[in-house]
């Protein structure tokens, strides 16, 4: 009860008032507009679902605006994300037939479902996740009525043409046009974010905007168990959407090149348009024995699986930072990634692992014998350099930043 509400016998006259809350202290009513959300699993919704759920523990009002799971508009309704409950606005949305779960909403429709939910809710600020369909919509109408919109920017051109059936030209064309409504959804935000100061680099050469602000998707590092210790069984992991940016089959042919005394097994986390197909090629491999295919886990199961691993290990082609990179840095173990796009921001060569050539898997290969052969102490040291990397991509750095953004704050140092 504030002094106002309270009793007229019970107020001391001579007392002031209760300051108002301060500018930097009032919880917000924050809008994000998701593309992907859950149940989807991916970087890009992991980071919305992780954002989402850290300020609703600082006390904001939390709206995520995101794909139904079926063509059909769902009441806004509360839904418990991370352990944390927020207001769901599920819009309709159809399958997109090439891919194995991605659902999008009529292009057309987005303004229109924009403008009901700005209508019941009045935020504060809109905080896109993708400038493709709800983004994009949102982004427009907020910036009509003069709501402050923060952008950040999850997607690579890969990611967009790895699932079209159409010919080259005509992705070429699509993704041209594509970056041309990118570059006007992003003319209408307060701030242009993106998970690391390459990914920056890449949006601010793509889409020729300018003061892009490289924002970690953040981790909670408590959340993981680290083992500093050697490994008595040789295990490398991989996870992630098995997907054809990801390159998979790279790894499974630097299996067939490791010295058969190592004993190396292979554990896949994720499901995906590529997993029988990869399947089939261990099979072909001779890998079969020893490559596991788990699909989708829990995130308990998934963290007793990175704790157990020797090493983590991905060749992705299209990684704007990898939340799965962090938490297997999280988890304490070196790592072996493609010297591509993001990856090198979170692998110091001969630190905390090693990166190899794009596709190569012969130096894939090396590169993995280097860890697996390692003596314990330059092993341990390996771990420990994984566990204070990750130090900096801590989840309420992250948090701290984003309030800044959306309340106009300058930047934490």
């Amino acid at each position: 009860m504030t002094s106002s509400d309270a009793p007229i016998d019970k107020v001391v006259p001579s007392s002031a008032p209760e300051p108002a809350p301060s500018r930097s202290d009032r919880p917000l009513r924050i809008v994000i507009g998701c593309d992907t959300f859950a149940p989807d699993i991916n970087g890009a919704a992991r980071f919305a679902e992780r954002l989402a759920a850290g300020l609703v523990q600082r006390g904001h009002d939390v709206h995520v605006v995101a794909p139904n799971r079926k063509y059909r508009r769902a009441e806004p309704a509360t839904e418990v994300i991370e352990g944390e409950p927020m207001t769901l606005h599920r819009l309709p949305s159809v399958r997109w037939a090439p891919h194995d779960w991605l659902r999008f909403v009529w292009p057309w429709r987005a303004k229109h479902y924009a403008r009901k939910v700005m209508d019941r809710v009045q935020p504060d600020v809109v905080h896109i996740q993708s400038h493709i369909v709800i983004g994009r919509g949102l982004s427009r109408i907020a910036h009509e009525r003069g709501i402050p919109v923060i952008a950040t920017n999850h997607v690579m051109a890969e990611n967009i043409l790895d699932h079209t059936t159409m010919p080259k030209f005509i992705d070429n064309l699509v993704l041209k046009f594509a970056w041309a409504d990118a570059k006007r959804t992003f003319e209408l935000t307060r701030a242009i974010t993106t998970p690391t100061r390459r990914a920056a680099d890449f949006l601010e050469r793509t889409v020729e905007v300018q003061g892009v602000i490289p924002i970690s998707c953040g981790i909670d590092r408590t959340q993981y168990t680290p083992v500093l210790a050697p490994r008595e069984k040789n295990r490398i992991i991989f996870v992630g959407r098995l997907t054809a940016e990801k390159q998979v089959e790279v790894i499974l042919q630097a299996m067939t090149k490791l010295d058969p005394a190592l004993e190396t097994t292979f554990d896949v986390v994720g499901g995906g348009d590529q997993r029988k197909s990869l399947e089939r090629l261990a099979a072909d491999l001779g890998l079969a024995e020893r490559v596991a295919f788990h699909g989708r886990t829990t995130d308990e199961e998934l963290r007793a699986l990175l704790s157990r691993a020797s090493l983590f290990v991905i060749a992705s082609i299209a990684e704007l930072q990898s939340i799965a990179t962090m938490e297997a840095m999280a988890s304490a173990l070196p790592i072996v990634a493609a010297d591509a796009v993001a990856l090198p921001h979170l692998v110091h060569e001969g630190e905390n692992g090693y990166l190899f050539e794009p596709g190569n898997a012969a130096e894939l290969a090396a590169r993995l014998t280097d860890v697996l052969t390692a003596e314990p102490a330059e092993y341990e040291r390996m771990q420990q350099a994984s566990l204070d990397g990750v130090m900096v991509h801590d989840i309420n750095r992250t948090l701290d930043t984003f309030e800044a953004l959306y309340r106009d704050d300058p930047l934490p140092a």
